[in-house]
C-alpha cells in the first residue's frame, strides 16, 4: 500500500500494517519497503504483529 502526501511518498505491507516508510520519490519508497521486508522477515524485530485472515471450516 502506498501513497503521495505533500512531497513524500508513503507506503507499508497490508500484512504488517504497523509498520511505515516513506521516500522522497516512488523509486526510494521502493527501496524502503524492500529493506523494511528483510527486517520484518529476519526475525530480527521483536513482536511484530501481523495482519491475516482467518478460514473457520
Amino acid at each position: 500500500m502506498y501513497w503521495k502526501q505533500d512531497e513524500m511518498w508513503l507506503g507499508y505491507f497490508q500484512e504488517h500494517p504497523d509498520y511505515w516508510t516513506q521516500g522522497e520519490t516512488l523509486e526510494d519508497l521502493k527501496e524502503h519497503l524492500r529493506d523494511l521486508h528483510a527486517d520484518l522477515a529476519s526475525g530480527t524485530i521483536a513482536g511484530i504483529r501481523r495482519v491475516d485472515e482467518l478460514a473457520i471450516a
